[in-house]
């Protein structure tokens, strides 16, 4: 008979592994359509361009729509549950685009990625829910951190994978790749055995305008929550900014090759990662404000070494595996004050208004890039230099914060 200590292990390995594999999925599907479907022969209508903006949207739409939804069946039903019912549903979605793979359909294809972007937002605020019902607040910063280091893992090799299998393409081999993981996220969601807090009763508004303005009036209630929820939600729009330009700087200015460009790309992922895995073990019950104070100015000295030393190769390559643990140092504290707030079972509500925020910064960030490459003839140093500025300006929201996020008018 296992022990709890047992028990408790294997709950955390199955959790850390089930985010592994659906974000791993998820980036797989995205960037195999974009590696492989630019290459088919297309209508005059769409160019490359299009089809990335159209399969980047797919994901991210889902989650400015359904958030609240989300929330709301994860407070009031079993997180377990939704999310066992929603890795049964992977499997139909990646069999369907397995065939937009094999008939070479665009629309099929685009379907399926707005499918898949379907599915993960609804099971995101039960999964990330669960991290506080393993073993209660005293462990959400060591869950937090490596959560997200798995994320961050699962998007990199989802992205190499996915070129290094378009090198060698055929439906069959992208199919059953994206078929296995599927079938694995299964079999972990079933294997998941931990006892949830006490549902909630009252039903969330689903319509995303005025669950963003119920929340923002809820969550204001409980000190530096909602500077947590924004260091939470910016981490993504500078993480999308830093993505986008270093693409753009490594092609246009550095005059490097995609694989070259890729490698470089794939330092702030291993940052992340690492940051993530070590700042949740270090984290513990100390000021999380000088851990984000600490990133914050990180991500602005990498960024503002760029600009001045315009380095190329591997100096480029630790600068930005720096600007990526950097970012690890504000995104788990985040975290851990949004899981430790006394909110009880409004903890899926929240989090589900992380998610939504978190892809309208992502919307703002590609906002403002193609502003400013627009008027700025591509000039990747600009873009950097935002990135500074964007984390420059959000750390007075972190000086002589007060960390406890009992309600305002608790005694």
């Amino acid at each position: 008979m296992k022990t709890s200590k047992q028990i408790i292990k294997r709950n955390w390995s199955n959790l850390f592994c089930l985010n592994f594999v659906g974000v791993l999925n998820d980036n797989f599907m995205k960037h195999s359509i974009i590696f492989v479907a630019t290459l088919w022969q297309l209508p005059d209508y769409l160019n490359k361009s299009t089809i990335i903006s159209i399969i980047s949207a797919s994901l991210v739409i889902p989650y400015i729509l359904l958030s609240p939804f989300a929330g709301d069946i994860a407070q009031r039903k079993s997180k377990q549950h939704i999310i066992n019912i929603m890795k049964w549903i992977e499997i139909p979605i990646v069999l369907f685009a397995f065939l937009g793979f094999y008939f070479k359909s665009i629309v099929i294809l685009a379907l399926s990625i707005l499918l898949m972007g379907i599915q993960s937002c609804m099971y995101s605020p039960a999964k990330y829910g669960l991290i506080r019902d393993i073993e209660g607040e005293n462990k959400v910063a060591f869950g937090s951190g490596i959560f997200e280091m798995m994320a961050f893992l699962g998007i990199l090799l989802g992205t190499l994978l996915a070129g290094f299998v378009a090198d060698h393409y055929t439906s069959l081999i992208v199919g059953l790749i994206m078929i296995i993981l599927a079938a694995l996220g299964v079999l972990l969601s079933k294997s998941l055995k931990i006892n949830e807090e006490i549902k909630a009763k009252e039903r969330e508004s689903h319509n995303p305008i005025l669950f963003l303005i119920n929340t923002y009036k809820f969550t204001k209630e409980y000190h530096s929550l909602n500077s947590a929820i924004f260091g939470a939600s910016l981490l993504w729009l500078v993480g999308g900014l830093l993505q986008m330009n270093v693409i753009l700087h490594c092609t246009n200015t550095l005059s490097m090759n995609n694989t070259t460009s890729g490698i470089v790309l794939s330092m702030a992922a291993i940052g992340i990662a690492l940051g993530c895995s070590i700042t949740g073990i270090i984290l513990k019950n100390k000021n999380p404000n000088i851990f984000i104070i600490l990133g914050l100015v990180g991500v602005s000295l990498c960024m503002f070494m760029i600009i001045i030393f315009k380095p190329a190769n591997y100096i480029l390559h630790l600068l930005i595996f720096s600007t990526g643990v950097c970012g690890s140092l504000f995104q788990v504290p985040c975290l851990t004050i949004i899981q430790k707030a006394p909110i009880g079972n409004k903890l899926a509500s929240v989090l589900a208004y992380v998610n939504l925020l978190t892809f309208i910064f992502v919307l703002i960030g590609a906002v403002i890039f193609s502003i400013s490459t627009s008027l700025t003839n591509e000039n990747s140093y600009i873009i950097f230099g935002i990135i500074a500025i964007l984390c420059i300006i959000s750390i007075p929201l972190y000086i002589n914060q007060n960390t406890n996020t009992l309600p305002s008018d608790a005694k």
